[in-house]
């Protein structure tokens, strides 16, 4: 079981990046007493708190990524396979998944996904759908926000580092 320092960067879910505040019992009604719990503070979230079991928090949280892994990441982005689903009735439960997942490669597959969907559509003079947008841009906050933080680098700056990357490797 991993066991998160307080200062330490975390992935929460669908919270995003959080850092962990401390560790601690919590004194609420209805509250066992003797349960210890991460609080944490979601950095792109301001005034939000998330309060997570330690005793549950290796399902639903884990380490942000190393600057090496990133790189790793980034460089296999060409390798990551798009989702395979051709029905688009099944496309959002298949976002919903990879979102729900807590993992950058399932959120590059979103992203990917949806890029190349919204280019054929806008080939054939027709708009990206609205499950498309909402799933493309919960992927890119996800997966930048914490890029972010392993590159020490704005939000803003991360889609342009990883153009430039990509584009010297072909």
């Amino acid at each position: 079981m991993s066991v998160f320092a307080k200062g330490e960067y975390v992935v929460c879910g669908n919270k995003g990046v959080c850092v962990v505040d401390e560790r601690t019992t919590l004194n609420l009604s209805g509250v066992d007493k003797d349960r210890e719990y991460y609080i944490l503070k979601p950095v792109y979230v301001s005034g939000s708190t998330v309060y997570i079991p330690v005793d549950t928090a290796n399902g639903s949280m884990r380490r942000v990524l190393s600057r090496e892994q990133v790189d790793e990441l980034i460089h296999g982005i060409k390798d990551i396979p798009l989702l395979d689903t051709t029905n688009d009735k099944l496309l959002e439960q298949e976002y919903r998944d990879c979102i729900r997942a807590n993992c950058c490669e399932e959120l590059v597959k979103v992203l990917k996904t949806i890029y190349l969907r919204k280019q054929k559509r806008l080939e054939n003079g027709r708009n990206v759908t609205a499950v498309d947008a909402k799933y493309f841009k919960m992927a890119e906050d996800t997966l930048y926000g914490e890029l972010a933080i392993s590159l020490s680098m704005p939000r803003e700056s991360v889609e342009e580092y990883i153009t430039g990357i990509i584009e010297t490797q072909a």
